[in-house]
């Protein structure tokens, strides 16, 4: 069903009518499908994960941890049902894939030096205004 690690059991689909595009039956069938996953109580994640999946649904996860994904793109409740399904994945799959450590830099003397004469060059400008300015 979703990705491997993730119980099927967890997920809960509710459909809606869409605002999309429907034909005849646009006000008659309920097409849209709403998927919703409790981060936050779920046995299929560890707490890294959890907090990296957070982090990535952004505003679609509510204060409680309630991650909801909206799906009506097609006119179908199966393709849409499909469509949820694929993006909550993608979701679980790059919260799964831990960040790579940023490593330290430093700056090359070449990147300080042009900084410096920037600095330099910008404090020139500033002095020549301000000796302009009392001639005045």
């Amino acid at each position: 069903m979703s990705s491997p690690r993730i119980d099927p059991a967890e997920l809960i689909f509710e459909t809606y009518r869409s605002s999309g595009p429907g034909g005849q039956n646009v006000n008659k069938v309920a097409t849209a499908v709403r998927l919703r996953f409790d981060i936050r109580n779920s046995r299929s994640l560890t707490a890294e994960e959890k907090e990296r999946l957070i982090g990535l649904a952004g505003k679609r996860a509510s204060r409680e941890g309630v991650l909801r994904i909206e799906a009506q793109r097609y006119r179908t409740q199966d393709s849409n049902r499909r469509d949820a399904q694929r993006r909550f994945e993608r979701l679980i799959e790059a919260a799964r894939r831990r960040p790579r450590p940023r490593t330290r830099t430093e700056p090359s003397r070449a990147e300080k030096r042009k900084r410096l004469e920037a600095k330099r060059r910008q404090s020139e400008k500033k002095r020549r205004r301000r000796s302009a300015d009392r001639d005045d």
